[in-house]
């Protein structure tokens, strides 16, 4: 569990965005280990392969931001609310 906490604290990496994504569904001390059990397959696969870790790309939240605000504003339609849609 501490190396899932250290691997949380690096600015900007997968294991970091795969624990936010983590907290919201199952909560803190679920998504450290979680994010553990990522670094110990990750350690396996390693040490099998006798290969260095490279990490998994970041994709772009951009396009999937833009599909989440389309489907909140129609949900918000639904509900009976009108806005304009500035994207």
């Amino acid at each position: 569990m501490e190396c899932g906490w250290g691997a949380t604290r690096k600015k900007d990496g997968y294991l970091k965005r795969k624990y936010q994504s983590l907290i919201a569904r199952r909560g803190k001390k679920k998504a450290l280990v979680a994010v553990g059990h990522k670094i110990i397959i990750a350690a396996y696969h390693v040490l099998k392969n006798k290969e260095a870790y490279k990490e998994p790309l970041l994709h772009d939240s951009a396009e999937r931001n833009k599909k989440q605000i389309k489907r909140h504003l129609a949900k918000l339609k639904e509900l009976g609310y009108d806005l304009v849609s500035a994207a």
